[in-house]
């Protein structure tokens, strides 16, 4: 245990719901500190129906995560609130699971962690006959919310998606606040739009002065939650997400405990979620990613037909700059999310089209062409820590460099003959069959029939 001084208890205060501002107020407090979370829809009547209280309590449980980390206390204490123990269990593994690096990164052993709700052995919400137009009673065409982020994923579930449902794409963002990196792929998509303000506390953005614990938090389960509550408010059926094979795998093992920087996006994260959706008899809407069989390799390959986006993608971290003065409007070239995107694309792109995507709007030089980055790469593929970042697992990346090593627009890219020749090297360096068997399914998904792939 670390020498790090931890608050005493988290509590959830409770929240309250203004349908005429569509606008949900969740309140916390640790030790003698409050925190204030808002979270902003379109107002109106769904507000107020069983399936619209029972999403914004979600929303309520899973974004507590956010301030308990400024301390975290061994005891979360959840009030009034009562909790089911399907729910009870979900929430501390969301917890345990989800600030797993950030515990890591604090030397921190959350193991202790206590979860103290009244218990909840009946419905959360009484059950009311169905009103009419309200989730799950539409008929005809599925109607879906595709939560977008702008990158390859999304984009990909995106135009499958739109084949076999009416569709709106959904984002999250601080009220008035837009990534362009999101909007102009958004746009090329022509499809509507679903937005949801998230306001966290103030407070949040001064830690160092606090003196609060920092570190990364689950915010996909964060906003899987606002995302079911934006198909309850826009009577939608359901959520389907873009989170890939590879999130499940964790990022490292430390004393025999997997880190996964991408947990909420995880097949676990995703099977436990929708168990207490699918529990709740306020009839939430479901949810499942679209690519959970999916390996990078495989997504990359989609998106590489989809020419109309590639002008428009930038999956680049200095994108996403919570400060709009750092935020950059091009590809940065340098960073781990750079690397990854012009590593997961070479094989299926020409030279020429990646060189043309990172120079874009006065963007730097692709990565491959960057000597200097050999280290970043490196650890892709295995020979240095995997990044905390939302990358590809190291076979696959591996299993690109090959492949793009062996196009003969790429002959004269020494980076990367040279990390092939690495690779190559390897006892583990994945066979010609492996590599096509990523090309394939792997594992099991929660993809409804009428959503799957016709390889499936």
């Amino acid at each position: 245990m670390s020498g790090v001084r931890r608050g005493e208890v988290f509590r959830y205060e409770g929240f309250d719901v203004d349908a005429g501002r569509g606008e949900l107020t969740c309140r916390y407090s640790l030790d003698d500190r409050a925190f204030t979370e808002r979270v902003t829809l379109s107002p109106g009547p769904g507000w107020d129906i069983p399936a619209g209280r029972a999403a914004a309590r979600l929303v309520f449980l899973l974004a507590g995560v956010s301030y308990y980390k400024t301390a975290a206390p061994p005891v979360i204490d959840l009030g009034d609130t009562a909790l089911t123990a399907r729910e009870q269990a979900f929430l501390r593994d969301f917890y345990l699971q989800g600030l797993g690096e950030f515990a890591y990164r604090n030397a921190l052993d959350l193991t202790d962690l206590r979860v103290d709700a009244p218990s909840a052995s009946t419905a959360v919400w009484p059950i009311q006959p169905p009103i009419a137009g309200s989730v799950g009673h539409t008929a005809g065409e599925p109607r879906a919310l595709v939560p977008f982020g702008g990158g390859i994923d999304s984009i990909v579930t995106v135009e499958h998606v739109r084949r076999r449902a009416d569709v709106a794409l959904f984002v999250v963002s601080r009220p008035g606040d837009r990534f362009e990196a999101i909007e102009r792929p958004a746009a090329v998509s022509g499809l509507p739009v679903v937005r949801a303000g998230r306001e966290i506390d103030p407070q949040l953005l001064r830690s160092a002065e606090f003196g609060f614990l920092n570190g990364h938090v689950p915010v996909t389960g964060i906003l899987s939650a606002i995302a079911v509550l934006a198909a309850v408010l826009d009577d939608r059926d359901v959520v389907v997400m873009s989170n890939e094979w590879s999130a499940s795998v964790p990022t490292l093992v430390h004393n025999g405990r997997p880190v996964n920087h991408q947990y909420s996006k995880s097949a676990s994260f995703e099977a436990a979620f929708r168990d207490v959706l699918a529990a709740d008899p306020a009839g939430l809407p479901g949810y499942f990613s679209m690519l959970r069989d999916r390996t990078e390799l495989w997504i990359a390959g989609k998106f590489a037909d989809l020419e109309q986006y590639h002008r428009s993608f930038r999956s680049c971290n200095r994108a996403f700059h919570l400060d709009r003065a750092r935020r950059l409007g091009h590809w940065c070239g340098q960073c781990d999310k750079c690397c990854f995107i012009d590593l997961i694309l070479a094989p299926v792109m020409s030279a020429t089209a990646l060189r043309d995507v990172f120079a874009a709007d006065g963007g730097g030089a692709e990565p491959l062409t960057n000597p200097d980055l050999a280290p970043k790469f490196g650890a892709l593929l295995g020979s240095g820590t995997k990044p905390f970042e939302c990358v590809g697992e190291v076979s696959e990346c591996r299993a690109a460099v090959l492949l793009a090593a062996r196009r003969a627009d790429r002959a004269d890219y020494p980076l990367l003959r040279e990390l092939a020749a690495v690779v190559a090297g390897r006892p583990d360096a994945p066979t010609d069959a492996e590599i096509a068997a990523m090309l394939r399914p792997v594992g099991e998904n929660f993809v409804p029939p009428e959503f799957a792939f016709e390889d499936t």
